[in-house]
């Protein structure tokens, strides 16, 4: 069990996580994996990345459950897109377990970059006043395409991957952005729940910071919903603060991660 210390360094880790969720609607749970690392103080890399995927997965079914009460989730897109991620999360965890730790986080900060700079991006696009008709497609095949290969993502990163599935579901189907983000949510949870079993069976998995995390992150998330409300009429430069702190703390990982591996 983590001593007093650590409880609370988890619980304040965790309710940064709901903080930005809850604040920029997206994005908070890349921040995980860091901050086991760098504000807990889990030393070891692979179990910081089996960790942060349990709790990823339970916080995404917390928000699942109230998109699904409003009918935004489409279940069939949504169920072959997560059964073929699934093999594709599998495959990731395992090769995730196997690269060396320093190595992963080098890779993962890149992939925290590039996060950044979709949000950024995201903030310049000028935001839609008149809503589209949209036709949906249903060929399986693409589908399944990027199921698996944004699986193999998440896996390997042992990442929930909303910010990649999202945009796979519109260019796989063309569905309404409301209807990607609640349908983002199942393959989420599914391929978290894949990432952190692999993690798991290795023992690589914190169960009692895992609640830790889940419990700040609620009362993190209710903070930053709030303020969201307050401070609605900006939502772009709140989105674009936080692809500046996405990009910090990267750099910050890959500087840790090159002192490491003895490049610096």
């Amino acid at each position: 069990m983590p001593d007093v210390l650590h409880t609370l360094l988890g619980l304040c880790s965790g309710g940064a996580i709901g903080f930005t969720l809850g604040l920029v609607g997206g994005g908070g749970s890349i921040l995980a994996v860091p901050l086991l690392l760098y504000v807990v103080g889990i030393a070891d890399p692979h179990r910081a990345i089996g960790t942060s995927a349990l709790a990823v997965t339970i916080n995404a079914l917390c928000s699942l459950a109230s998109h699904a009460r409003s009918g935004n989730v489409a279940w069939n897109c949504a169920a072959l897109f997560a059964s073929a991620g699934m093999l594709g999360a599998l495959a990731g965890a395992a090769c995730g377990k196997v690269v060396n730790g320093q190595h992963l986080l080098f890779l993962f900060a890149l992939v925290m970059i590039a996060v950044g700079a979709l949000m950024a991006r995201g903030c310049h696009q000028p935001q839609q006043t008149q809503p589209q008709q949209v036709t949906m497609r249903t060929t399986p095949m693409p589908v399944m395409a990027y199921g698996i290969a944004t699986g193999f993502c998440s896996g390997f990163f042992g990442i929930g991957g909303g910010f990649l599935i999202v945009p796979a579901l519109l260019a796989a189907t063309g569905m309404p952005m409301l209807n990607a983000i609640a349908t983002s949510l199942v393959a989420v949870c599914a391929f978290g729940l894949t990432t952190s079993i692999s993690y798991a069976v290795a023992g690589m998995v914190d169960l009692p910071m895992v609640g830790i995390l889940v419990a700040g992150g609620m009362a993190g998330s209710a903070g930053g919903t709030k303020l969201a409300r307050h401070l609605g009429q900006h939502p772009q430069r709140l989105r674009m603060i936080f692809a500046y702190l996405i990009f910090i703390v990267a750099f910050y990982m890959m500087w840790r991660s090159a002192r490491a591996m003895g490049l610096v």
